[in-house]
């Protein structure tokens, strides 16, 4: 057992909590990550490699028959081995995007193909369900079982919103916990069905599944609605007959009270370590605990706890996942003043007696019932990871592709992503377009006002997409909302054009015109002789 110190190379800022770690053949990818869309990485999605205690991020491009994934989260994340011709993939249900906005999507992530640099390329197709529908939440799970050669993907728990009736000005962003229903989805055929268990009688979210094969354990949890960690544990075992499935449960004594664990995999079983998590308010669980799922059931005792250093010992939160071969990663946000110039430090610890050279991460993640811009409770910052992945072996880390937040261009003061009003709601990680005109950038218009004019985004100033074509089909001067708005347009003075002064040429050879002096008598003599 160990605990040892990783530096992120160029890419703490971008770890964040509430991220996925998925795991496809062998290779390791970050979803949700901080930032995006960046030109470095427009997908939003990341290679991870942890090598020699350094941890390193690449840019992942998509095929071009791909569908959009925005930056999830808190989903429920779920590994599908391959079966019958159909490749492996990762399964990637709801979560919350940094606009606060819930989804209710399942997406189907694999590796199209494969090029030079270990570079990977991967598909992702959003799954079309029918029936009845798990609506959108954050913090639930979503499990595969096997039962009778068949399969399907178990999905509870969860938050989401008030319902629309119940939702008011005070309490609009209020979250409650999700109905206890246990939703199957066919992956074959895209159906869905509700099933309401009479055992399951209260919500909750950021709890541990375990599955091993027709048979789903459910460790903690924390219910919203009474604010409460009980040490539950519910054994909920599925029978896929043909037809329509069989769900019973069983509550089980000996559970662990905790929220936002990690489970770490031991061996190729299903033996694993309980690490991590929350048990109180603002109180970090400093043990861990060994599950162990056989024939019998399940099996959880105490096991020794690694060495914590002074920061992670006073740090309020944490957040991390497993490793594979007993290992794991832990991240905790730095303090201090001024700032460090890292957002988190990560610490790489292992329950195993040998040394692992380079490790992948893959799992859901877990984070908090509050939002980023409220203080962090005890359920929020953990990234949750069910299922352990191979080693990566015989490999090295290039440094083409490689992400370095420092290759990012700062377009927050300059450029298109600049704050052009008080109220300006443009922001480069969630922008999306808004107009039929906008490809990868907002519109913005010139605002004449002032000796220098300044620019504003046109989705700022409520400017209809008619209007806007017609200030950039004529001349007409435009002030924003804080000078004036569009009444107090104008035409633009026409540009005054100097006349050219044409000056004729002076004739070649020109001789000058004789001037006669001629006194009056010889005038008076002249007009005698020609009369």
């Amino acid at each position: 057992m160990s605990l040892q110190p990783v530096t992120a190379v160029n890419c703490a800022g971008v770890v964040q909590p509430g991220s996925s770690l998925l795991q496809l053949e062998g290779e390791v990818f970050l979803l949700g990550q901080k930032g995006w869309p960046k030109r470095s990485c427009p997908t939003g999605v990341f290679g991870v490699r942890l090598k020699n205690g350094e941890l390193r991020l690449r840019a992942i491009s998509f095929s071009n028959n791909s569908c959009y994934i925005p930056p999830l989260r808190c989903p429920a994340v779920a590994h599908l081995e391959a079966r019958d011709g159909s490749p492996e993939m990762a399964l990637v249900h709801g979560g919350r995007t940094p606009n606060n906005e819930l989804s209710a999507s399942l997406y189907m992530l694999s590796v199209d193909s494969r090029g030079c640099n270990r570079k990977v390329t991967l598909r992702c197709q959003e799954k079309e369900l029918v029936g009845e529908l798990p609506g959108p939440r954050y913090g639930h799970t979503i499990t595969v079982v096997h039962s009778r050669g068949k399969r399907a993907c178990v999905l509870f728990g969860g938050r989401r919103y008030m319902p629309p009736g119940q939702r008011t000005t005070e309490n609009w962003n209020s979250m409650v916990d999700c109905p206890p229903q246990v939703f199957l989805i066919d992956l074959e055929y895209g159906c869905s069905s509700a099933h309401t268990v009479p055992e399951l009688g209260d919500g909750q979210s950021f709890h541990l599944a375990l599955a091993r094969e027709d048979s789903v354990y459910f460790l903690g949890g924390h219910t919203l609605s009474s604010d409460s960690r009980h040490p539950r544990l519910y054994r909920l075992r599925v029978e896929l007959f043909l037809g329509s499935p069989k769900i019973s449960c069983d509550v089980l004594d000996h559970g662990l009270s905790i929220t936002s664990a990690i489970a770490i995999r031991i061996g190729s079983g299903h033996e694993y370590i309980v690490l991590g998590g929350y048990e109180f308010d603002q109180r970090k669980r400093m043990e861990c605990s060994s599950v162990v799922l056989d024939n019998n059931g399940i099996h959880i005792q105490l096991r020794e706890a690694p060495e914590w250093t002074t920061e992670i010992s006073h740090s309020r939160t944490w957040f991390g996942g497993t490793l594979g071969k007993g290992t794991a990663l832990i991240a905790i946000p730095s303090e201090g003043n001024p700032a460090p110039p890292d957002a988190h430090y990560f610490y790489h610890v292992s329950f195993e007696q040998e040394e692992v050279g380079e490790d992948g991460i893959q799992g859901c993640s877990q984070e908090s019932p509050d939002f980023e811009d409220s203080t962090p409770l005890e359920d929020s910052e953990e990234l949750y990871f069910g299922r352990d992945p191979h080693e990566l072996e015989g490999s090295s880390d290039g440094e083409g592709g490689t992400y370095n937040e420092e290759d990012e261009e700062d377009e927050s003061q300059t450029g298109y992503w600049i704050k052009c009003c008080l109220s300006c709601q443009v922001d480069a990680n969630t922008w999306e377009p808004f107009y039929s005109t906008e490809l990868s950038r907002p519109a913005m218009i010139f605002c004449s006002k002032g000796e220098g004019g300044h620019w504003v985004h046109a989705q700022c100033m409520e400017m209809s997409e008619s209007v806007l074509q017609c200030f950039s089909q004529n001349s007409a001067k435009y002030f924003c909302l804080e000078h004036g708005g569009l009444p107090r347009q104008e035409r633009t003075p026409p540009r005054q054009v100097m006349p050219l002064k044409r000056i004729p040429m002076k004739a070649l050879h020109r001789r000058a015109p004789v001037n006669l002096h001629l006194t009056p008598a010889k005038k008076s003599l002249l007009r005698r002789l020609f009369d």
